[in-house]
């Protein structure tokens, strides 16, 4: 046997394996460039609670405290030209935090949800939605603390965007992949904008979120 018709099987199989991994490395790509919905930015940062002035009713002392506010940038760009507003796009944050316990030796895994209407297609600006956590919630899972920054509250974050019964885009803080499946979740301490004190602020910067 010749020496080429002797190694000719072992390189065509080596050929075939690098075709079907470059192949499938380029439809990988291709399906995410061609997500409809991309998520653009996770950005946690502290905030104040705001000062208002009632100057109607009884005085009651108090102070300003830290709230994390969890904003979320993301885009939709349909692939049918004449959809212009998406209705029902739901945001699920899975937000772990960085206070560990003996029953959640990874720290706890708080979720929430947000529901979006009349989302505007191909703006020049990403879309934005948020939700918060209270200064009380940080204070239960870091320990006490009273002092706080990102780091010292947040392990990760994760955020999946779901239209028509199909989850189209995710993105954690940190890493990739959807760790959070891992985990028990705790629902219920992640609050939407509406329910929290900055519900007034802010109505034209963020999505309608749709009432229940």
């Amino acid at each position: 046997m010749s020496p080429i018709r002797q190694y000719l099987p072992s390189f065509l199989g080596t050929t075939l394996h690098v075709g079907i991994f470059i192949a499938a490395t380029f439809l990988s790509a291709s399906a995410q460039l061609n997500t409809e919905f991309q998520i653009r930015k996770i950005s946690p940062s502290i905030i104040t609670t705001p000062a208002l002035n009632y100057v109607t009713g009884p005085v009651k002392p108090s102070r300003s405290k830290n709230w994390m506010e969890l904003e979320v940038a993301f885009e939709w760009h349909p692939v049918n030209a004449a959809e212009k507003f998406a209705d029902d796009v739901i945001v699920n944050y899975y937000v772990l935090m960085a206070g560990k316990s003996v029953d959640s030796p990874n720290g706890t895994l708080l979720t929430g949800q947000v529901t979006l209407i009349s989302v505007p297609a191909k703006t020049s600006t990403p879309r934005r939605t948020v939700m918060y956590l209270s200064h009380r919630t940080m204070q239960h899972f870091s320990g006490g603390k009273e002092h706080y920054s990102t780091q010292s509250v947040l392990n990760n974050v994760g955020v999946t965007i779901s239209y028509h019964g199909k989850v189209v885009a995710e993105k954690s803080l940190n890493g990739t992949g959807e760790w959070w499946k891992n985990l028990h979740p705790v629902s219920g301490y992640l609050v939407s904008k509406e329910m929290s004190p900055f519900a007034p602020l802010f109505s034209d910067y963020y999505e309608d979120v749709k009432k229940p």
